[in-house]
């Protein structure tokens, strides 16, 4: 992963590098704030019971914090429970070297569906969303917005293309269009160009409906895994 200072020097990142502020502005950031925090506190014996499920099946970290891009090519630690083995990095080597033809499923679409590293209580959480919840904590930090583009890495922002500049006009969100439109189910194409409408079509009313559409996706798993 490049520094943040390199990313925000490259020509990927110029385009908005003097920019207006993040879409929405300062209406989506008071929604942001307040829908955060009413869901920290009304989820917060789920959030502790989890925390103690994660300690307690092997004794590792509970959160994981991974380096992602957000708004104007800036980047942040997105968090969530972790949901894979401590020894991820080498467990995926070795699936990779047993499994080529999962190789080529992970530089499509930077998933697998039988991911080697993911735990059993990680595979619950991972099913029904719970491993995300600590990303209200970025939200209320500033780095994510309750609606937006799904949190990238720099080597996945570089296959937006053109369509780069739209997803560094919007901090990264916990849901989406994308979540609410199939997403696993969808190509990475497809999650690109949702993101891109996303940014284009932005409204307070739009931001409302996706989050009424995302608590039943998220209840039928839909497209999770």
């Amino acid at each position: 992963m490049k520094s943040a200072s390199r990313s925000a020097s490259s020509p990927l990142f110029s385009s908005v590098a003097a920019g207006a502020p993040p879409v929405g502005g300062i209406s989506k950031r008071s929604f942001d704030i307040l829908v955060a925090l009413a869901a920290l506190i009304l989820l917060s014996p789920i959030f502790l019971l989890i925390m103690a499920l994660v300690k307690s099946t092997d004794g590792g970290s509970i959160f994981y914090g991974h380096r992602r891009i957000g708004y104007n090519g800036t980047t942040f630690r997105c968090l969530k429970f972790r949901t894979m083995a401590e020894n991820g990095d080498a467990l995926l080597h070795q699936y990779f070297e047993e499994n080529p033809e999962a190789l080529e499923e992970w530089r499509a679409t930077r998933k697998l569906q039988d991911d080697p590293r993911v735990t059993v209580l990680g595979t619950v959480l991972r099913k029904l969303s719970l491993d995300e919840l600590p990303q209200l904590i970025n939200i209320l930090k500033g780095e994510m917005s309750i609606v937006g583009p799904r949190p990238v890495v720099e080597d996945e922002l570089e296959l937006y293309e053109t369509s780069a500049v739209y997803y560094l006009r919007s901090r990264p969100g916990l849901t989406g269009l994308w979540q609410v439109s199939g997403r696993n189910d969808v190509s990475y194409a497809a999650r690109i160009a949702f993101d891109t409408h996303y940014v284009r079509n932005w409204s307070l009313t739009r931001d409302l409906v996706i989050v009424a559409r995302t608590i039943p996706a998220v209840c039928l798993s839909r497209g999770s895994y």
